[in-house]
């Protein structure tokens, strides 16, 4: 099993590249696109946890 901080500097790879790809996108869309995708694995991440506490009777 990879170590946590290897598996953050791979979603950043993927992030840039993703990014490099939408280059026809204003900075302001590339922006908000990154953001988007931030926020959008920090909510799935939340609920993963809150799901494997509740599963664990921990809440």
């Amino acid at each position: 099993m990879t170590s946590v901080s290897t598996q953050l500097l791979l979603v950043l790879i993927l992030l840039l590249l993703v990014l490099a790809i939408v280059e026809a996108l204003e900075a302001g869309d590339a922006v908000a696109l990154f953001l988007g995708v931030v926020l959008s694995i920090t909510g799935i991440c939340a609920c993963l946890g809150v799901y494997a506490r509740k599963r664990n009777g921990q809440v």
